[in-house]
């Protein structure tokens, strides 16, 4: 595959991951916790829930901002991707001390320690070649 045709296969694969975490962020934001579930939340744990889902928009439309430039992201990548890496590490202990979630968490949690992990080590790649390509 040549340069061109892998940037562009990295560019859409992340505008297509990117969606998860707008669209979980502005339904989380628009929703709050009872849009996710039955059990009604406090006003503390709204605001809490809310303001995190807010947080996840803000990851998700700063990766999409990243996306035509993808070859010279690298730090923003990794400070996104570690974020990202960091909350579901967390959603893996809530996993191991409660059980498995609901279907959309459980997709979250592969998101976040499968295809994140995967999509910062393809973007290094492509920086990498981008270096060689203008020495």
């Amino acid at each position: 595959m040549s340069y061109r045709t892998e940037r562009r296969a990295l560019q859409a694969a992340i505008a297509l991951a990117c969606l998860v975490p707008i669209g979980g962020g502005v339904a989380g934001v628009v929703a709050g916790p009872e849009g996710f579930s039955q059990v009604p939340a406090g006003v503390s744990f709204d605001s809490h829930f809310r303001y995190l889902s807010g947080l996840l928009l803000a990851v998700g439309v700063t990766f999409a901002a990243v996306i035509p430039r993808i070859e010279r992201a690298t730090v923003s990548v990794r400070l996104l991707g570690s974020l990202v890496i960091c909350g579901g590490l967390a959603r893996l202990v809530s996993l191991l001390l409660e059980g498995r979630p609901s279907t959309g968490m459980t997709f979250a949690l592969v998101m976040e320690l499968v295809v994140t992990p995967l999509l910062c080590l393809w973007q290094n790649r492509i920086a990498r070649l981008e270096s060689s390509r203008l020495r």
